[in-house]
């Protein structure tokens, strides 16, 4: 293909992300998606907010220009603006933001049936705005929106409109897919058919997927000649959403030798961010970022990777921040087993793994999950003497729930066969039974103890309330994040297992540096 073909990355997660339904990022959490996209991930331009919304979007958006403005950043944040006569502009201005996204009509029917104006009188207000644009030193991008419909239905409206256009001082040219409704092959003619009237404008793809088509018609709009694409972090947007941001880099890099700026090892970053902010879960599978795509289940895959990774693709998780895991159940080999336990740094007989592999299957038969931090455990358990050591070990507790009152706890714990008891309130019993170990922990022994990050209840498949409850706790220790589970039939008393699992953990890795 010759030299690669530089794309331009728009993300617009705190605009048109923040119209997902339910989804509403406060000021600082905009500025700190604003910093993560443009200092660690390099997206080329953010899109943050649109125009006279409101008291707290005008906050939100000063916030991120006063930042972007000492950072040389500033003409890399853009905000939607309307055809008003320049009131998107003036608020703009107030806002200290130095782009304006104005967002015209890009078909026939929008024009005279929401505007009731003709296509004359719309683009005379549009070089109103942009001239005034001009003299304000703001620069202007023009969406057409609807403009697949515009194409679909109005060609010659679309032509006109962008024959009148063409001379002004616009930067770029936007082409959104408003209501998702193109598929490639259609995303291919339009885009020919604008670049080969208008070779010497810039035009950037703004992909919505409700047809689930947004990735197909983003790969369709480079291959025809579009310089810029629109993507939101996790695909946050309208309806079904955008572009993910994480998908379109790996399609562009992989299936197109495109070049972009961003960081590919900072978009699980983003992602968990985003996720965190917005509270809209990320699906185990979405690829890249979803928690499952880097596990493998099956042994024979695990096998493959130990013989040349024979079940790679270019998707490699250490690109993306990530690391491959071997996940284990019923469907677990020798070697999906073995590889865990390498790295854990444990070796086995072919006898003793035999024994854990089907300790393992039979986990997998009652639908329990098995994680890499459980392996010692049910080595120990399968082996039936201690591969590690119990250093930490819960001698007692007592937590008290009144009415009126904060929940109690006593905690009794022994560390290397010396006991400690500490007691403390808390906001509910497993919080205060964590304050309680914290103290003996940060106070009585003088030692770091972990973040916990999320924290997870499930209750396997059949709805009984006296099923066994399931908890995943994730922790932040050092520079290193892990995941314990606990099963029992009480809620609290799971927490309390995954936690004791985490402190035997640390409590190796503790003994291994001094």
């Amino acid at each position: 293909m010759g030299k690669n073909v530089q794309i331009e990355i728009m993300d617009t997660t705190l605009r048109d992300g923040e119209q997902t339904s339910g989804v509403s990022f406060v000021p600082h959490e905009k500025l700190m998606i604003s910093r993560l996209l443009l200092e660690e991930l390099q997206v080329d331009r953010i899109e943050v907010a649109s125009a006279r919304v409101s008291e707290g979007e005008l906050e939100a958006v000063k916030m991120i220009c006063d930042w972007a403005s000492r950072r040389n950043l500033l003409d890399r944040v853009e905000v939607l603006g309307f055809v008003d006569g320049g009131l998107s502009l003036n608020w703009i201005q107030q806002a200290g933001g130095r782009v304006v996204n104005l967002l015209a009509k890009g078909s026939l029917r929008h024009c005279v049936q929401q505007l009731k104006k003709t296509p004359e009188e719309h683009i005379r207000d549009i070089i109103q705005v942009v001239e005034q644009a001009q003299s304000m030193g703001i620069q202007v991008n023009l969406y057409l929106e609807d403009w697949s419909n515009g194409m679909k239905d109005s060609p010659m409206y679309v032509y006109q409109l962008m024959d009148s256009l063409r001379s002004c001082p616009i930067q770029r040219f936007m082409l959104p897919d408003t209501l998702g409704v193109l598929n490639p092959l259609q995303v291919i003619e339009f885009m020919r058919k604008m670049r080969k009237r208008y070779p010497e404008l810039h035009f950037d793809f703004h992909a919505h997927n409700d047809y689930d088509l947004a990735i197909s018609n983003v790969l369709a709009a480079v291959l025809s000649g579009c310089q810029g694409i629109h993507t939101s972090v996790n695909g946050l947007g309208e309806r079904c959403g955008n572009a993910p941001l994480a998908s379109v880099q790996a399609i562009l890099k992989d299936h197109f030798n495109a070049d972009t700026n961003i960081n590919e090892s900072k978009l699980n970053n983003a992602s968990r961010l985003v996720e965190s902010y917005s509270g809209i879960s990320i699906p185990a599978n979405k690829p890249i970022v979803g928690e499952n795509v880097f596990t493998q289940v099956a042994g024979v895959h695990a096998d493959g990777d130990n013989k040349n990774n024979l079940y790679c693709n270019d998707l490699l998780p250490e690109r993306f921040g990530r690391k491959r895991e071997y996940a284990l159940g019923k469907a677990s080999g020798k070697a999906n087993i073995r590889k865990n336990l390498e790295e854990l740094g444990l070796e086995l007989s072919d006898e003793a793994m035999k024994k854990v592999t089907e300790r393992i299957i039979q986990l997998g038969d009652k639908k329990e999950l098995v994680t890499q931090e459980d392996l010692p455990y049910i080595v120990s358990d399968v082996l039936k003497h201690n591969v590690e050591d119990e250093q930490v070990k819960l001698k007692s507790y007592i937590v008290n729930l009144a009415y009126g009152l904060r929940p109690m706890a006593t905690v009794k714990v022994e560390i290397n066969g010396k006991e400690y008891e500490e007691n403390s309130s808390g906001d509910g019993q497993y919080d205060a039974f964590v304050r309680a170990l914290r103290k003996i922990y940060e106070v009585t022994l003088g030692r770091k103890f972990p973040v916990l990050t999320n924290y997870a209840v499930t209750i396997p498949p059949g709805g009984r309330t006296d099923a066994f409850v399931q908890t995943t706790i994730n922790w932040g220790f050092e520079d290193k994040v892990f995941r314990t589970r606990g099963l029992d039939a009480d809620q609290t008393e799971a927490a309390i297992k995954a936690t004791l699992k985490m402190l035997n953990i640390i409590e190796k890795e503790y003994e291994t540096k001094e």
